[in-house]
């Protein structure tokens, strides 16, 4: 791990992470902690492990053994989410995938909305006023009634991000952010990230991407086989 130093207010925490799929195993034995206010990279090889990490945080994906702390939310490994934990996580987590996955049918603006109305049972008047706020927040308040075919590959993924943030987690996970990016668009990513650490967030990246993670990221972990080395 580089640029390591001592842990305090620790808002993300796995013990000896285990997953396989089948007989394949892709996680085998990851320990990791976050403290609030980090960025950190998760960097390896294709198939280290780098999206299964965030995909088990997410509560997306079941793990075998060891166990995840978000910000006071245990989840314990083998069995399915129960459903009161799994509603305490998505107020805790929120994810951005590499190919932001924005509901086609709903509006930039509909898409912000969505979690924080049918899944938390926020008035849609307040959803939407919360929605635009984060729109303006990263400059695509603009484009609140557009789709996302009509977005361009640098706005939906502020889209994305202003979803991820709707509930207004502590914990940001971010799957390849830079894949699609060029240079500038890049340097326009790690300085939005770095105001939403100026927050006091925490965001966890999967990336190969060497410069953006040494440019942004305040601490470098890296996974070969399925572990931290």
């Amino acid at each position: 791990m580089e640029g390591a130093g001592v842990m305090s207010d620790v808002v993300l925490r796995t013990e000896r992470l285990h997953l396989s799929r089948g007989t394949r195993p892709i996680l085998t034995g990851v320990t990791l902690e976050v403290a609030r206010g980090e960025l950190v990279a998760l960097m390896g090889p294709s198939g280290s492990g780098k999206t299964t990490i965030l995909r088990a945080v997410a509560g997306l994906e079941r793990f075998d053994t060891g166990t995840i702390v978000v910000d006071g939310v245990p989840l314990a490994s083998g069995a399915p989410i129960p459903a009161p934990t799994l509603r305490q996580l998505r107020r805790k987590v929120g994810m951005v995938f590499q190919f932001h996955c924005l509901f086609e049918h709903l509006s930039a603006l509909g898409n912000v909305c969505l979690a924080p109305v049918h899944a938390h049972g926020v008035a849609p008047a307040d959803a939407a006023t919360r929605g635009r706020e984060l729109l303006v927040s990263f400059g695509v308040e603009h484009r609140a009634n557009a789709y996302p075919r009509e977005l361009s590959g640098g706005e939906a993924q502020r889209v994305a991000i202003a979803r991820a943030l709707a509930v207004d987690p502590p914990v940001l996970l971010m799957d390849e952010p830079t894949a699609s990016l060029d240079p500038e668009r890049r340097e326009e990513l790690g300085e939005l990230l770095h105001r939403l650490l100026r927050q006091r967030r925490t965001l966890v990246v999967s990336t190969h991407d060497e410069e953006f993670a040494r440019g942004f990221a305040t601490r470098v972990v890296r996974l070969r086989d399925g572990v931290v080395v």
